[in-house]
C-alpha cells in the first residue's frame, strides 16, 4: 500500500478544496473514459513492446484507476482494503490447483474449473442463473472485443467448429455472401454480410489461438509504417502521391514495403 500512497495523496489534493476544478468534478462515468482511453494506449506499448512507454502508460492505467477508487471512497462506498481483500481471496478461491489440492492436466480442464467456481461464487451471492450464456457479456464492450467474448461464451456451451479450415469455410463463405449482396442488394444488407465477415474472422483468430485485436494494431501499425516511409520518400524526391498513377504509386508502395521491415 506504501507505494501507491503518494498516488492517492495527489488524487486527494487535486480534489480537495483548493485543487483542480476540473478533477473535483469527475465522476466514476467520466473516468471510465479516460481510463478506457490509457488502456488503449497501454495496448499500443505493449504491441511495439516499448519499455519506457509501457512503465509510463501502466503508471496512467493505475492513477485513473485510482482516481475512480479515491471517487467511491469519498462517498463512503468502500476502501482500498475492501477491493485488494475481494479480488485476492478470488483469485486464491479461483487456484485450487495452487492454493489447494486440486488437480488440472490440461487447459481445458483449467477453464471448466474456473467456470464451475464462478457458477458456486453466483450461486452462493444468489444471483439469478442467467437465461442465456451471453447475459455475461457486456453490451459497452468495443466491437471487435464484444464479438470475441460473445463467441467464447457460446463455445463454453458447447457451440463451437470442428477444425480451423471448417472456421475458415465459414469466412470464405461470408465473404462471397458479401459480395452478391454488393451487386444485387441495398447497403444495409451488404453492411450486415461484412459484420458477418468481420465476427467469422474473429473465431478464426480465436480458433488459431491469437487474439484479434492485437493481430489487428499489430497490422494497422504496420501499414503506418510502411505508409509513412512512402511519404518520406516521395517527399525526398519532391513528389506527391496524389499526382501520381496507379502504377507509379504501386511501385513506389513496393519500395516502402521493403524499406520497412517491422
Amino acid at each position: 500500500m506504501d507505494t501507491i500512497t503518494p498516488l492517492l495523496e495527489i488524487i486527494r489534493r487535486l480534489r480537495g478544496e483548493n485543487g483542480c476544478d476540473w478533477d473535483k468534478k469527475q465522476t466514476p462515468d467520466t473516468m471510465w473514459r479516460c481510463l478506457a482511453e490509457e488502456l488503449y494506449e497501454l495496448e499500443e506499448a505493449i504491441v511495439k513492446d516499448d519499455t519506457p512507454n509501457i512503465v509510463e502508460e501502466l503508471g496512467d492505467v493505475l492513477f485513473q484507476i485510482l482516481f475512480i477508487f479515491e471517487i467511491f471512497r469519498e462517498a463512503r462506498r468502500f476502501g482500498l482494503e475492501d477491493v485488494v481483500t475481494q479480488v485476492a481471496e478470488k483469485m486464491i478461491r479461483r487456484h485450487p490447483h495452487v492454493y489447494a489440492d486440486a488437480r488440472i492436466d490440461s487447459e481445458e480442464a483449467l477453464n471448466r474449473q474456473w467456470d464451475q467456481i464462478k457458477s458456486g461464487e453466483k450461486a452462493a451471492a444468489g444471483t439469478a442463473k442467467p437465461a442465456s450464456v451471453l447475459d455475461g457479456v457486456p453490451a459497452g464492450m468495443p466491437g471487435l472485443l464484444r464479438a470475441l467474448k460473445v463467441s467464447k461464451a457460446a463455445v463454453k456451451a458447447g457451440f463451437e467448429w470442428e477444425s480451423l479450415g471448417q472456421v475458415l469455410d465459414t469466412a470464405k463463405s461470408e465473404i462471397a455472401e458479401f459480395e452478391t449482396a454488393l451487386e444485387t442488394e441495398g447497403r444495409d444488407a451488404a453492411r450486415m454480410e461484412f459484420g458477418d465477415i468481420l465476427f467469422s474472422l474473429v473465431n478464426v483468430a480465436r480458433f488459431a489461438g491469437f487474439h484479434p485485436e492485437t493481430a489487428l494494431h499489430r497490422s494497422t501499425a504496420k501499414f503506418e509504417g510502411r505508409f509513412r516511409a512512402m511519404e518520406q520518400a516521395l517527399a525526398d524526391r519532391g513528389l506527391d502521391l496524389k499526382h501520381l498513377s496507379p502504377e507509379e504509386k504501386e511501385a513506389h508502395w513496393q519500395a516502402a514495403k521493403q524499406a520497412y521491415d517491422k
